[in-house]
């Protein structure tokens, strides 16, 4: 018997029940017109992922159980038609007791209901709770230890939740619970070739239980998380034989015979730019769209970095949303002021000068006496740096438009930027983008026309060396080891865990490393205070990393 299943790949919000329902709603009315008999909507996709500590309040389990009876209600039109909803879940019993803090979870779940005629009519809690890198399930989560299987048209079909299906366990007792394909409801946030990591984990599952799987992402940004959609069917073979796009709100419907699907519309797979790229765009576009700023503001240097935050914010909102703004000093190259003009005018964005040498040399002026008979240094470096914050934060009080800031990765780690200075602002929309990688996102976007027009980014910020400009004749690489070597040695101790010693051993110069590691330890107290920002790689600076500020513990290369 054919029947039809519906992805719903859908960008809900934190705590919105009332929006999320109606999202929900919408997706399953498209689903029924589509003569779908069965619906998977994401993870917790009722109450968005991740709530976080609201978890912690009991008001957030009754507000949540509401929105499923209404959600619940407004599905029965939809005759015939099962959806799969993920919503937190406590037991009806522990429902106004309060939560205790400090304890394993007992009554509070993760969980996916079966609605359908108006009724649930079936129920999973998660068994298997994330506890790494982004995810911290387990301080808000008991894990379950029972399948759920139920039966539709002939085809008894069980569910598993994003991490179950990392683990053999769950697959295994929904098999030998009679399930005869697997629907596997997901939050899983993007990284750098998370789709590949995906689609091979649950080959591996296939290939344990011989079981046909449906794995529906949820798509959208939640603070510094993106979550890239990307849903998928693979047969009992491990074959790929449907998946939606990457960062797109769709629900796409997959046609089975019985238990095996049958060839549907498989979307390309994305160069790593591409991916990268969309990821910055959804993350900036629903961070200042949920919570309601009425736009952007940028410091446009004529610089590399700026010039890609404001490609983005662009594309993200449309440029009547960006304003940005340029703030010369005495250090500023012409060429950067050209530059910058013809960016702005290229994207179409309110484009403002406000000269900083009158403060800044208020400044020195009023500091005269206290630095007399001292060299200048990089103190004088840092106030040009915190007039500009100044100047764009007060411009975001007055208009209400949030200030992206545009420091990269590579500075991050080592301190290259200046606390309440560039770092000033309320998201860093490049925080997790290596030096070496923005330019390649600049030569993507520039060979692009879909977003509007290519070509946005004057060749000339491409090919000059960075440089700060806080100083004459200043870049980057008179403080730093070259973006090329440093970026590496930051991959692979950042990211890859990789020791000084397995750095150097790969080929680069003792001296090199221990100059990068002992930045990355001692500038830990400017990180933690700078503003969040899209997370595109599987270690970011947030969530998941965690140093002390305080430490003597050092690691050498040599």
């Amino acid at each position: 018997m054919r029947l039809r299943i519906a992805l719903a790949q859908l960008n809900v919000t934190v705590g919105d029940f009332a929006g999320n329902v109606d999202r929900i709603v919408a997706a399953a009315e498209r689903a029924h017109a589509g003569g779908a008999r069965l619906m998977v909507a994401p993870e917790l996709a009722l109450s968005g992922y991740p709530p976080e500590d609201l978890l912690l309040r009991p008001a957030f389990y009754a507000q949540c159980e509401s929105a499923l009876e209404a959600l619940r209600e407004r599905l029965a039109r939809f005759a015939g038609l099962h959806v799969v909803v993920g919503h937190p879940y406590r037991r009806n019993d522990k429902a106004n007791a309060p939560i205790e803090r400090g304890v394993p979870p007992r009554d509070t779940f993760n969980a996916a209901s079966v609605l359908a005629d108006g009724a649930v009519v079936a129920r999973y809690l998660k068994q298997e709770l994330p506890n790494a890198e982004v995810f911290d399930e387990k301080r808000y989560f008991a894990q379950d230890t029972a399948p759920c299987v139920f039966e539709l048209d002939g085809v008894r079909f069980g569910i598993v939740i994003c991490e179950d299906i990392w683990h053999r366990s769950a697959a295994l007792l929904a098999q030998a619970a009679g399930a005869q394909v697997l629907l596997v409801p997901n939050a899983s946030p993007y990284h750098i070739a998370k789709g590949e990591v995906r689609q091979d984990i649950v080959r591996t599952r296939i290939a344990e239980t011989g079981l046909p799987m449906v794995y529906a992402n949820m798509v959208g940004g939640q603070d510094e998380l993106v979550f890239d959609g990307g849903s998928f069917v693979l047969d009992r073979e491990g074959e790929l034989v449907a998946r939606l796009p990457q960062f797109e709100e769709q629900v796409g419907i997959v046609e089975f015979d019985g238990a095996a699907p049958l060839p549907g519309t498989v979307a390309a797979t994305l160069p790593i730019e591409a991916q990268v790229y969309r990821a910055l765009v959804l993350g900036v576009r629903d961070y200042v769209s949920k919570n309601g700023f009425p736009g952007v503001l940028i410091g446009l240097s004529g610089g590399v970095d700026s010039a890609l935050v404001l490609a983005v914010a662009c594309d993200a909102l449309g440029a009547e949303r960006v304003r940005a703004v340029m703030m010369p000093s005495r250090y500023t190259a012409d060429i950067s002021l050209a530059d910058a003009k013809d960016m702005a005018a290229r994207v179409g964005v309110r484009y403002d000068i406000v000269p900083i040498a009158p403060m800044f040399d208020a400044f020195r002026g009023a500091l005269a006496t206290e630095f007399a008979g001292l060299p200048e240094d990089a103190t004088e470096e840092n106030i040009q740096a915190r007039v500009r914050g100044t100047l764009l934060m007060a411009l975001s009080n007055k208009f209400g438009a949030i200030v992206l800031t545009t420091g990269n990765k590579s500075e991050m780690a080592v301190g290259y930027c200046t606390l309440y200075g560039d770092m000033a602002g309320g998201f860093a929309v490049i925080k997790d983008i290596a030096k070496t990688l923005v330019y390649r996102l600049c030569h993507y976007r520039n060979g692009s026309s879909e977003f509007g027009r290519a070509d946005v980014i004057p060749s000339r910020i491409l090919t000059r060396a960075p440089s700060a400009e806080l100083r004459e004749n200043q870049t980057d690489q008179d403080s730093l080891p070259p973006y090329e070597v440093l970026d590496e040695i930051m991959r692979r101790y950042i990211e890859e865990d990789e020791s000084p010693r397995d750095i150097v051993a790969a080929g680069f110069s003792a001296a090199d490393v221990n100059r990068v590691t002992r930045l990355i330890k001692i500038n830990e107290y400017k990180r933690r205070q700078a503003p969040i920002g899209v997370r595109i790689t599987h270690r970011a600076f947030g969530r998941d990393w965690r140093y002390p500020i305080t430490s003597r513990y050092q690691e050498p290369a040599s």
